[in-house]
């Protein structure tokens, strides 16, 4: 899937949906490291929409940490808010999230 390919009209459906997520993918002082972006595709590849939130204590930037993680995923950026952010992939084997037209 290419990134950043989705429709204002699909991301805003995404971001209603990311409203009542919980954070699945946390990352702290160590920053953005391979286990954080295993665990970011696993997630994704499970759930198709995943929030990740980037702690207090990781000294680097959230929203350059998240877009970074999306890139390194694979997935495209849905929003970034503060310190939280929205990651989706589809999953064509077994996709659970229909996207509008």
């Amino acid at each position: 899937m290419l990134r950043n390919s989705l429709t204002g009209k699909q991301k805003r459906f995404l971001r209603s949906m990311g409203v009542k997520l919980e954070p699945v993918v946390q990352m702290g002082k160590d920053g953005l490291t391979p286990n954080v972006v295993t665990a970011a595709r696993e997630a994704i590849e499970k759930r198709e929409l995943i929030k990740v939130r980037v702690l207090q204590n990781c000294l680097e930037d959230p929203e350059e940490v998240i877009t970074m993680l999306a890139e390194r995923a694979d997935a495209n950026l849905v929003q970034v808010i503060g310190r939280n952010g929205l990651l989706f992939k589809r999953n064509f084997k077994k996709p659970k999230i229909e996207l509008p037209k």
